[in-house]
């Protein structure tokens, strides 16, 4: 059996990704979240430091490319459990606008930390910077166009 190293690089990155995601779930689990749910309430609030203050459910199934009904559901327990309120846009009643209460705030920063701790704290500070740097190239060259590829090469 190879390695993981020896693995395809798509492979690899697949194993991280789900590893990742179960972690990131169990970590979130201890504040009574899941890890779409955490995603929603980072678009949020992305969203609001942006200046909206219109946002709308479709807003948000658009900018996490998620299905109607399961946005629906995320943002129903989100209400529920104090995270986000939800009230009626004042030309059209059919349409929520939805914000974020003080609690995705203090959260935010809480869990922040703890991630930090957990998954940067680990490297040695050299490691660490230039970890988050090639994450952030991947990220870029993964959901930038051909045209705006070679804008991003000169980062490399």
């Amino acid at each position: 059996m190879k390695s993981k190293h020896e693995l395809p690089i798509g492979l690899r990155f697949s194993l991280l990704h789900r590893t990742f995601r179960q972690k990131m779930d169990e970590q979130l689990s201890q504040h009574g979240l899941t890890g779409a749910q955490f995603c929603v309430l980072g678009l949020l609030k992305k969203l609001e430091d942006q200046g909206r203050t219109d946002i709308s459910q479709r807003d948000l199934e658009n900018a996490s490319r998620v299905t109607h009904p399961t946005m629906t559901e995320i943002i129903k327990r989100l209400e529920k459990k104090g995270f986000i309120d939800c009230r009626p846009r004042p030309d059209d009643r059919r349409y929520k606008i939805i914000s974020s209460t003080a609690m995705v705030r203090q959260l935010g920063e809480e869990v922040k930390k703890e991630f930090a701790k957990i998954y940067i704290g680990r490297l040695p500070e050299e490691k660490s910077s230039s970890s988050a740097h090639t994450v952030t190239v991947m990220g870029c060259l993964i959901s930038f166009t051909k045209a705006e590829y070679s804008s991003v090469r000169e980062m490399v």
